[in-house]
């Protein structure tokens, strides 16, 4: 049963991103073009997510999952080195190629080169971040 939910959680996500355009490279580009052809569609697609989350997030706060397991706990409000780093890293990915981890699993099924060759970087890089998040949590790392 669960496995069946995430199957149909992941679904319905994928059917969103690809709705809402966020699987669509020059739609998130003319996003990000803000002294350009601004695109501001996707500010909604975003409100769309967040505002539900942030009621998600209350309405969990002493519950459990129907399906077992337990919500993750509340991410730390602190901004430190490593959220700042990752973020800038994010940014210049999703600037750069018009896409971040979702929406490039979704592109996967468009077939194509470019989509392989951006999920086989986001793997290496996946792979990567523990290395890094250890050397960047080390005293003295990065000042």
């Amino acid at each position: 049963m669960r496995r069946l939910l995430a199957l149909l959680a992941g679904a319905l996500f994928g059917a969103g991103l690809h709705l809402s355009g966020m699987t669509d490279t020059s739609k998130v580009r003319g996003f990000l073009d803000f002294f350009g052809a601004w695109d501001p569609t996707l500010a909604f697609v975003m409100g769309g997510a967040l505002l539900p989350m942030a009621l998600a997030w209350r309405l969990t706060a002493r519950r459990a999952p129907l399906v077992g397991g337990s919500f993750p706990a509340r991410p730390d409000p602190r901004l430190d080195r490593s959220l700042v780093i990752g973020a800038l890293l994010f940014g210049a990915g999703w600037g750069l190629a018009g896409l971040c981890p979702g929406p490039a699993i979704a592109s996967l099924s468009y077939g194509g080169s470019g989509g392989l060759i951006f999920f086989a970087c986001m793997v290496i890089g996946m792979g990567a971040a523990p290395t890094f998040k250890g050397w960047l949590d080390r005293p003295g790392a990065i000042a």
